[in-house]
């Protein structure tokens, strides 16, 4: 079952980069303890995303294409997010 909060990350993007391939990764029950985690067991995540708008842009670009598309989620609710973004046929 999925959380309250890899559900909005995944409603997010979904609106937001039209992906072709998208996977919502819970890892927050590997940080279980350590610094970030809250107790709500949706602290730390890995994004898989696919989508033609990654077309031609940088990693850095498609980092920040997906944090701008989270908005406020990283850093405030989501204590770690990894990114891993790529365009169709890479």
């Amino acid at each position: 079952m999925t959380g309250p909060i890899a559900q909005e990350i995944e409603r997010l993007l979904k609106a937001a980069l039209a992906p072709t391939r998208l996977a919502v990764i819970n890892d927050s029950a590997s940080h279980s303890g350590h610094m970030g985690d809250d107790g709500t067991g949706e602290s730390h995540f890995t994004v898989e995303i696919e989508s033609a708008a990654f077309i031609g842009q940088s990693r850095v670009n498609r980092q920040r294409m997906v944090n701008k598309a989270l908005g406020d989620l990283p850093g405030q609710r989501v204590h770690a997010l990894a990114i891993k973004a790529r365009a169709p046929g890479e």
